[in-house]
């Protein structure tokens, strides 16, 4: 999931070598801390939280079979 986030983040922005994700699992849940260049928070957001919302779409449909949910936070 990870790699998935990572790969998706670096498409949409104009520095991809500033796109970390951190991965903390917990017992049900992990949580995805993507981190992006400050210029950069507005493009992985999108208008009205329409990007972020996709990629969380992506995520939840991908995490289907891992039997986990996975959180998405957004840190610029």
């Amino acid at each position: 999931m990870k790699e998935l986030i990572e790969k998706i983040a670096k498409a949409m922005v104009d520095s991809p070598d500033e796109v970390n994700v951190t991965e903390i699992e917990g017992e049900h849940t992990v949580v995805l801390e993507l981190k992006v260049a400050k210029n950069d928070v507005g493009k992985i957001v999108g208008k009205e939280g329409n990007h972020a919302k996709a990629i969380r779409t992506i995520l939840l449909a991908a995490s289907g079979k891992k039997g986990k949910r996975y959180n998405l936070e957004i840190i610029g």
